[in-house]
């Protein structure tokens, strides 16, 4: 909100004057207004057993039109890249022979999974929906921390913060020309609609949950009402004759795209893990033939890996003939010897990180950490330098926050989300701010502590005002809840909970379940 001298910067002009009219009992009369929004929504979160609004802070975070118009296309350049990159491992693998990235490196990453190998998506997106998240640094440069495009969540919030910030602000919406975060999901429906197989002209779309217990049920279940199609658990869905179907009470109907919210693992009990109560055999055979669509496509997760992380740069270069418009976190690779002796030396300066970690799960901050926690990381290092790299730290950008003792700063992440239908790929304007409420806390996931920001992304002179009646999905009923992720970029160990809750629930075995969905294609 101030520049280095202590002066307003000017997109913060209306905010600040808006905040500094209301007194501390008024501003957290407001605070209240939106915990409570929440607390009826069930936009809840547990720690210890009690049920606690999700943190959303009434300082927004603002971003300028020029700012942003530098950012969208450095997401939207990289999101190019990733999907070239895995079109690229999962078929021909060029990068590899030409000494791009080494073969390794991408063979030995958690989530390669050769099941998805030669699949097709019938119009070359794997990507249909990415989270790519980003930190301002010291100097104001906007930098990618990291990538999802496994199954990103977290837009629930985006939606939910807008219209919650829209009835406590009214009078900065009427003052000021935001953007519009209302077409995410005609957007998503449209990616959805174009990825569907060849010769299907009225495709059926559904949303894949996990279930009712999942912490993310109501994103599924806000995304499947406002885009208008059904939401299914995988015991709705049947494989028959080589295509997916949908039980209905008047009978089965054929299934054409999956948004699928069930991680890789569990997607399909005959590809992956036997057990799984949560997705559909025979879902992988379905897709390999063309006849149904999953997206996110499975087997993105080796994107994701933060060791791959580090070759994006050149991959952009290699792919796409440009240069990075967005600047990465400087990383060291631990699997160079001499990255490793240099990580090993400066441990209690560095910021080092699993590479299949989220959430901010793993993650050891050296000037934060023990001596005996940073010897215990270094064993870890000797024995699996693949499983880590390190970075700087970086001291990330601050927005004021409400706190105890009134508004401070806060240092915030972050989350812009891209939606590709296979001709553009449309950036929704602002995204997710996440902001670490601990003081100098610099994880900003709500795992750690952490809450959350409506984003602003202030549009031109051109621009009508945007009137909170209009900036919300029409299909979406006044109080209707989203969830609280602990960890937005990775539902595994959640899923895998839900898994063995469902099992306790049920009083047959997986084999019955499969036959009563049906043989695998």
């Amino acid at each position: 909100m101030f520049d280095r001298t202590g002066d307003v910067r000017p997109s913060y002009r209306h905010v600040h004057e808006a905040l500094r009219e209301l007194s501390e009992a008024e501003l957290r009369g407001r605070a209240e207004i939106l915990a409570r929004t929440y607390l009826t929504q069930g936009v809840t979160f547990d720690i210890g057993g009690e049920e606690r609004p999700f943190p959303i802070d009434v300082a927004p975070r603002v971003v300028t039109e020029a700012e942003w118009d530098s950012v969208a296309p450095g997401v939207a350049q990289r999101v190019k890249a990733l999907e070239a990159f895995l079109a690229d491992v999962y078929g021909p693998q060029r990068a590899i022979a030409d000494g791009v990235i080494p073969r390794r490196l991408v063979t030995s990453s958690t989530h390669f999974h050769r099941a998805a190998q030669g699949i097709q998506p019938p119009n070359g997106v794997r990507v249909h929906v990415s989270g790519i998240d980003l930190i301002r640094d010291e100097s104001g440069t906007f930098r990618v921390l990291e990538d999802n495009v496994r199954v990103p969540s977290g837009v629930s919030y985006v939606l939910s913060n807008r219209k919650a910030m829209a009835q406590v602000f009214p009078e900065l919406f009427a003052s000021l020309r935001i953007r519009s975060v209302a077409e995410y999901p005609g957007r998503l429906l449209a990616a959805l609609t174009a990825a569907a197989p060849e010769g299907v002209h009225e495709p059926t779309v559904v949303v894949l949950t996990p279930g009712v217990y999942n912490s993310a049920y109501f994103e599924h279940s806000l995304l499947a009402r406002s885009m208008g199609v059904e939401l299914v658990e995988g015991r709705d869905l049947v494989c028959s004759g080589g295509r997916v179907w949908m039980r209905t009470t008047n009978g089965r109907r054929r299934v054409d795209v999956i948004y699928r919210r069930v991680d890789d693992e569990f997607l399909d009990p005959v590809a992956f893990r036997s057990d799984s109560l949560l997705g559909s055999p025979g879902l992988m055979a379905a897709a390999r033939r063309g006849t149904v669509t999953l997206a996110n496509a499975v087997g993105n997760g080796v994107a994701d890996d933060k060791l791959v992380y580090t070759y994006l740069p050149d991959l952009i270069r290699y792919y796409l003939s440009e240069e990075p418009l967005l600047a990465s976190v400087d990383t060291w690779r631990l699997e160079e010897p001499e990255a490793l002796a240099e990580v090993l030396d400066r441990l209690d300066e560095l910021v080092v990180k699993p590479v299949d970690g989220s959430g901010g799960k793993g993650l050891v901050v050296g000037p934060a950490a023990s001596a005996a926690e940073l010897a215990a990381l270094r064993d870890r290092l000797r024995h699996d330098p693949r499983g880590w790299i390190a970075q700087p730290v970086v001291q990330l950008s601050t927005v004021p926050t409400l706190v105890e003792g009134g508004l401070r700063p806060r240092h915030v992440d972050l989350r812009p989300f891209a939606v590709n239908d296979g001709e553009h790929v449309w950036v929704l304007p602002g995204g997710l701010t996440r902001v670490a409420l601990p003081e100098g806390q610099l994880v900003v996931n709500s795992s750690q502590g952490g809450g959350s920001k409506d984003t602003w992304v202030l549009g031109s002179s051109r621009s009508a005002p945007v009137s909170s009646a209009h900036d919300l999905p029409r299909t979406l009923a006044f109080g209707e809840g989203v969830p609280v992720d602990a960890s937005p970029a990775d539902d595994r160990s959640e899923q895998q909970q839900q898994q063995q809750q469902q099992q306790q629930r049920e009083t047959g075995s997986a084999s019955l379940v499969e036959d009563e969905a049906g043989a695998p294609c």
